[in-house]
């Protein structure tokens, strides 16, 4: 029932947030891809490979063989990293922020739970003496 109320809030349409986050990433994949087949002279599946080590902040298996494709590829790192967080973030946001408002509100029980039972040993230290 709880995930439902997740799924169908109005707030956060989940499922049209993770296609724009999946969208931003094969954008981002696809102009590094290309990017990297055309300056550095690799094949596809190479530009692909090393894009995909870059982004991860795997590091990259091979150093791009001039200047220009050594730029690019820096340029990319910030941009593909920048991009996979964001991404992951905006997904699994609000399950995060889910988990951490039942977290608060059990941790809000379990203090005012707390504090009863000190008045209530507190009363029965009074009676006592």
């Amino acid at each position: 029932m709880q995930l439902r109320r997740i799924l169908d809030h109005p707030l956060s349409p989940l499922a049209r947030r993770t296609i724009v986050a999946i969208l931003a990433i094969l954008v981002v994949m696809t102009i590094g891809t290309v990017g990297m087949k055309f300056l550095s002279g690799w094949g596809w599946l190479e530009s692909f490979y090393f894009m995909a080590m870059l982004g991860t902040a795997e590091g990259p298996p091979e150093v791009p063989p001039n200047v220009l494709s050594s730029v690019f590829a820096a340029v990319m790192a910030f941009i593909s990293i920048g991009t996979l967080i964001t991404a992951a973030g905006i997904i699994f946001g609000p399950y995060l922020g889910y988990l951490f408002h039942k977290g608060m509100h059990f941790s809000q029980k379990e203090i005012e739970k707390l504090e009863s039972e000190r008045m209530k040993k507190k009363e029965e230290k009074g009676e006592q003496s």
